[in-house]
């Protein structure tokens, strides 16, 4: 008996994977879907916050709102897609991986996801929407496709801690309450150092190991998908704790100042 009388043909073979740097209408919607988001943080800024509101202070709104709307809508999905998605091997599975060449585990040998030997799970194997956006941005990073271990876990902190701590955020610039300035800013630095420890726990891994997952052969996959989108949670974080070592060294010389007076007064 041949190896190939073995293989059982799956009754729905999973979908082709995106390829190639063509613009469609999944790429434009993708990228008006980001657009929206940002306006709508925009938009939430003008109608939530006091009219006297600084420049920086609409600037950390907006950008704390679209940080918490990405991490939920978008980086909700991928997670969605990692635990709901998924497509059930055929019985025999070195077969199955010589006729889908497409299929591609991103977990150790013998490491199974969610206990799971006989299925594969990620956006690689949907046909919906946010699976279709993410194996649109899994052609320059293709850990976004499938079940990077490391993703996954950085993934869960994001959208269940990150997000909310972002929406708090701006409940506590809404209010814009003098006495409450150190402690906006002591949660922005939190979260600010989070976003760059988690963008250095994505990129650091594949940067030791020769990028394997990364494909920078096009401009859209190098300067769109992994500069600018990543950069932003860069630069943002960066200037967050910038300023946030500004305004928290300021208060406490004015704290120390306060305590030097009084210290004076009962010396008189």
């Amino acid at each position: 008996m041949t190896r190939s009388s073995h293989y059982t043909k799956p009754q729905t073979a999973p979908p082709t994977p995106r390829s190639g740097p063509e613009v469609d209408a999944t790429t434009v919607v993708s990228l008006l879907a980001v657009l929206v988001l940002l306006g709508g943080a925009y938009g939430a800024s003008v109608k939530i916050l006091p009219s006297a509101a600084t420049i920086k202070t609409r600037i950390l709104f907006v950008w704390h709102l679209f940080d918490a709307l990405i991490h939920l809508v978008f980086e909700g999905s991928f997670l969605y897609n990692c635990f709901f998605v998924s497509y059930s091997l055929p019985t025999s599975f070195s077969v199955a991986t010589r006729h889908h060449p497409h299929i591609r585990l991103l977990t150790p040998p013998d490491v199974y996801w969610l206990g799971s030997e006989d299925k594969l799970y990620g956006a690689n194997y949907g046909y919906g929407p946010f699976s279709r956006l993410w194996q649109e941005y899994a052609k320059a990073d293709k850990r976004w496709g499938g079940v990077d271990l490391t993703i996954v876990s950085l993934e869960i902190l994001t959208v269940c801690v990150g997000a909310p701590l972002a929406l708090y955020i701006c409940e506590l610039l809404r209010r814009e309450e003098r006495k409450g300035v150190l402690k906006r800013w002591f949660w922005m630095v939190m979260l600010a150092t989070a976003e760059l420890y988690g963008g250095w726990m994505t990129f650091a891994p594949e940067w030791l190991t020769g990028s394997p997952n990364l494909d920078t052969s096009n401009w859209m996959y190098l300067w769109l998908y992994l500069t600018f989108f990543n950069g932003l949670w860069v630069i943002f974080p960066l200037w967050i704790l910038f300023e946030g070592y500004r305004a928290m060294s300021s208060a406490m010389s004015q704290a120390e100042m306060v305590d030097l007076v009084n210290y004076l007064k009962k010396d008189d």
